[in-house]
């Protein structure tokens, strides 16, 4: 039981802390309406991707790839590329991996 100088915790007491604002909520819509607006190939492309990414990001990609080629090959290989390039980023990044935290 919590001592009587403890001040009460912040959920328990009914205080909101930072929750209320006045600013505006960006709505961004319902992400798997926008998964299911991607066309087919794209939408296969997600359920092999290595990495988790939205819709929207995959949707510029594909969008800007079809503008420039107008092949659906060359936009799977361009999602193909940035993914490449966001795992080698990654790879070499500066923050250690866990083997090298761990001696």
């Amino acid at each position: 039981m919590p001592s009587a100088s403890c001040p009460p915790h912040p959920r328990r007491s009914g205080l909101k802390r930072n929750l209320a604002s006045s600013l505006r909520k960006r709505w961004r819509g319902d992400p798997m309406a926008a998964h299911d607006r991607l066309p087919e190939p794209a939408r296969n492309w997600c359920a092999r991707a290595v990495l988790p990414w939205s819709a929207a990001s995959v949707g510029r990609i594909w969008a800007r790839a079809m503008a420039e080629t107008g092949s659906e090959e060359a936009a799977l290989a361009r999602l193909d590329a940035v993914q490449d390039a966001m795992l080698a980023r990654d790879r070499h990044s500066s923050i250690p991996s866990i083997s090298e935290i761990i001696i």
